[in-house]
């Protein structure tokens, strides 16, 4: 599906327009009120959203043949005209979002004969009657959310063969009858969005025999309406949940779940709905389902020898009320491979062997949850052998021991950010991690001092140390870097370096990535990165002043450089680094924000616009008069010398 909104990255400047490869034009919010002649014909994406065009027509846009995404968001757009697009064949997307349309004539779609995307969202329209749809037969997604439609029957003849997104959120649909949803039959596959329309009646069988691959009617309170609605439907993804700002409905009972038995789905989301009471048999008609949301449905705890959740591979248990891990009786779900349990309202605490029957778990994810427990994590992971990623961040301190992780022997990703870590031992807790690939450990206050503490990580390509200062602000020779040959991306952001040894990252040899932003570094510290080439080099906010001329090879042969809010002197002592500047404007980053700080009369001005004319300085005069005196001195001498010389031959 091609997005309502298209990018120019990348892109340079061409007076009020942006342009990349002729290909694709920027000209929002400019207050144009017609395409400028500077648009080629060539143009394939026109972005003209945030203009005015009060009306078009067959000539607006008659030389943009090519066009294939056009978006014309609030345009203050009332009156589309016959033929207005009949010369853009190719036309695959057009985004008419939050124009307030009065007049779309009979044949204002008849030129895009491979139409794909229509975006007709906040448009004011009250029904589909509206779209002349009879030359849509491409269509794939149509976008009619916050309107005034009270039906979601399409007109008759109108194009399903390939719609593939129908969606009617935040509208006036109330009602749902078989003939409404009759008239969506020919298409298969289809995602239909009801999203905050609070239905508040459906016929009965409503949705008999049909498939779709999601339906959403996030919003509704009365959920028995939506189940006897949908009895014989076969449905992929089922949305049912509320959000914070609508009051609660009616409270889930097994007798309301018990309508889901005559429905083929497999995902459903009920968040922020509330259990009346959850028995070994609520679920008991969900024997076909793979995925379950229970996010915020005041859960305290899941009774033991739950019926009918066997195959289910991905549950979300969030925002719930539990107070120990062992109270969601893991043993009922043995087929589950992913396992949500984020930002739980009270303490969470772990247990032992909680999660153990769970031996096809790949990621667990227990972030937020205000987790403490000297001596982590494996009693709490016994038998998760095949777990793969790991989020324990934002938890309160865990203590860690050498091998903490030695039950997930399979871990590829592990988050351990904002949680505090008491390291245990001298030896490194990730020991034998040996597939580990992601590590985040920012903010975690770690005893960086440790030469062992990322030992046993020879596959660890991203590393995250923001926020862990490093002894007397400085990144030694030895340090725990030393050890990880593999590492691409390397993040040291926010962690008061002031110095780095010139050796200090000398066993990292493929990286690509390092950020060392935020800091107080100065130009020196660069050296370290002098055997490595094709970086993306993040510097911005540390103390750079003046860059000798020595250090810039090592910043040419990097990729990219952010420099931005340094120190820059932009005075003839810096003025080799000011003129390699210039010349690899390309190579730098957010240049707009790359400013000179001294001296106070260029304070403010972009590096990019300080031109200097450096004569000899005084330090090169002063240099200049000390090697003419000594020369003089040393003429005078041989003068002499050479005098003394011919008077004793004489």
């Amino acid at each position: 599906m091609a997005p309502p909104y298209k990018s120019a990255a990348g892109s340079e400047s061409l007076g009020f327009l942006k342009k990349e490869a002729n290909k694709t034009y920027n000209c929002e919010n400019l207050g144009l009120s017609e395409i400028p002649g500077t648009v080629p014909n060539s143009t394939e994406c026109l972005e003209f959203s945030f203009n005015f065009l009060p009306t078009i027509q067959n000539t607006t846009f008659s030389r943009l043949m090519n066009l294939s995404f056009l978006d014309l968001t609030r345009c203050q757009i009332y009156w589309i005209h016959e033929d207005t697009f009949q010369s853009q064949h190719h036309l695959d997307t057009l985004v008419l979002t939050a124009n307030p349309l009065i007049f779309m004539a009979e044949t204002a779609l008849n030129g895009p004969q491979a139409l794909k995307h229509l975006f007709l969202i906040q448009t004011g329209i009250s029904s589909l009657e509206f779209i002349p749809a009879h030359n849509l037969k491409s269509l794939e997604s149509l976008y009619v959310g916050s309107n005034h439609i009270s039906s979601i029957k399409l007109p008759k003849d109108f194009p399903t063969e390939k719609l593939k997104v129908l969606d009617f959120q935040n509208n006036a649909i109330h009602y749902l009858s078989k003939e409404d949803v009759g008239s969506l039959q020919q298409a298969t596959g289809l995602s239909l969005n009801l999203n905050a329309n609070l239905i508040t009646g459906m016929e009965p069988g409503a949705f008999r025999s049909t498939v779709f691959q999601s339906l959403n009617f996030g919003g509704t309170l009365d959920l028995l309406i939506i189940f006897r609605g949908l009895q014989n439907s076969t449905i992929q993804s089922l949305w049912l949940g509320t959000f914070e700002d609508i009051d609660d409905g009616k409270e889930l009972s097994d007798s309301m779940l018990e309508a889901l038995c005559e429905v083929s789905v497999e995902s459903i989301n009920l968040q922020k709905h509330h259990f009346l009471n959850i028995s070994p048999n609520t679920f008991h008609c969900f024997t076909s389902l793979q995925e379950l949301d229970l996010t915020a449905t005041h859960l305290k705890e899941l009774p033991t020898g739950i019926v009918g959740l066997s195959k289910l591979k991905k549950l979300v248990l969030s925002a719930n009320k539990f107070e120990n891990l062992c109270q969601i009786s893991a043993g009922s779900f043995p087929s589950l491979t992913h396992l949500y349990i984020k930002g739980n309202v009270k303490r969470l605490e772990l247990g032992t062997g909680c999660l153990e029957n769970l031996e096809n778990l790949h990621e667990l994810d227990l972030s937020h949850d205000d987790i403490e427990t000297p001596d982590c994590c494996n009693l709490q992971l016994r038998n998760l052998s095949h777990l793969q990623s790991l989020n324990l961040s934002y938890n309160e301190p865990l203590g860690l021991r050498t091998e903490a992780f030695k039950e997930c022997p399979q871990l590829e990703l592990l988050d351990l950010s904002f949680t505090r870590l008491h390291v245990n031992a001298a030896q490194s807790p990730f020991q034998n991690l040996y597939l580990l690939k992601v590590l985040n450990l920012s903010h975690c206050l770690l005893d960086t001092s440790n030469q062992h503490l990322l030992d046993g990580l020879p596959a660890l390509q991203h590393l995250n140390l923001q926020g862990n200062p490093f002894p007397n602000g400085n990144i030694q020779k030895s340090n725990p870097l030393q050890t990880l040959g593999s590492l691409e991306n390397l993040t040291l952001s926010h962690c008061d370096l002031s110095s780095i040894d010139e050796q200090a990252f000398i066993s990292l040899k493929i990286m690509k990535h390092v950020d060392l932003s935020h800091n107080r570094l100065t130009s020196s510290s660069i050296e370290a990165l002098g055997h490595l080439k094709g970086l993306y080099l993040n510097l911005a906010f540390n103390q750079i002043s003046i860059i000798p001329s020595g250090l810039l090879p090592i910043l040419s042969q990097q990729s990219i450089i952010n420099l931005r809010q340094n120190l820059l002197d932009c005075t003839c002592s810096n003025i080799y680094f000011l003129e390699w500047y210039k010349e690899n404007v390309q190579k730098l980053e957010d240049i707009e924000d790359t400013l000179c700080e001294s001296p106070p009369a260029l304070r403010g001005v972009r590096l990019s616009d300080v031109t200097l004319s450096c004569g000899i300085t005084a330090v090169g005069i002063f240099f200049l008069i000390v090697f003419l005196l000594l020369f003089a001195v040393l003429l005078i001498f041989a003068v002499k010398k050479f005098l003394r010389w011919k008077y004793q031959h004489i």
